[in-house]
């Protein structure tokens, strides 16, 4: 089975955060990172005000049960390094985006080792971040509404991406 790690980049919802260290787990991912300014859970070396830290930590828990223990996951606030690094380390980078050459996620096949990044609940991924990708996917919409939640919009990309494609 190829290794498949998730980044989860300017995500503001702890909730979300929570759903995504869940997914992660379910789905037997290497590592979730957390980059910028999204929410993390406590860690020893945390650089944060305890109270601020603690906040985060029951906040992501309510929708975690517990995957922020289980599930491999680190903070790097720097995602261009990350991505360079992995990129170096031989995975295939996929943005999850709705952008002007994304293709469909139907019509992937999963043939590396993959990190596939998700971004801002609202604004998406930025520019620069996209362009660092090797390819932007996007999940057909069928409704009225032009996107899913992105805790929604990972699992669907994961659950594809580890056992269809």
């Amino acid at each position: 089975m190829k290794r498949l790690i998730l980044i989860v980049h300017d995500i503001r919802s702890c909730h979300n955060v929570g759903s995504l260290l869940r997914t992660a787990d379910g789905f037997g991912l290497e590592k979730v990172f957390l980059t910028g300014y999204t929410p993390y859970p406590a860690s020893p070396k945390d650089n944060r005000l305890p109270h601020l830290a603690l906040a985060q930590t029951k906040q992501i828990h309510k929708t975690a049960l517990g995957a922020e223990e289980t599930q491999a996951w680190a903070y790097q606030k720097d995602v261009t390094s990350l991505v360079s690094d992995l990129k170096q380390e031989g995975y295939t980078i996929l943005a999850l985006e709705q952008s002007g050459n994304s293709k469909s996620l139907n019509s992937y096949k999963n043939t590396a080792d993959l990190a596939v990044v998700v971004g801002n609940e609202v604004q998406g991924l930025p520019k620069s971040v996209i362009a660092m990708c090797d390819h932007v996917l996007e999940i057909p919409m069928q409704g009225k509404k032009e996107s899913f939640n992105v805790a929604s919009a990972a699992a669907i990309a994961l659950y594809h991406l580890r056992l269809i494609g």
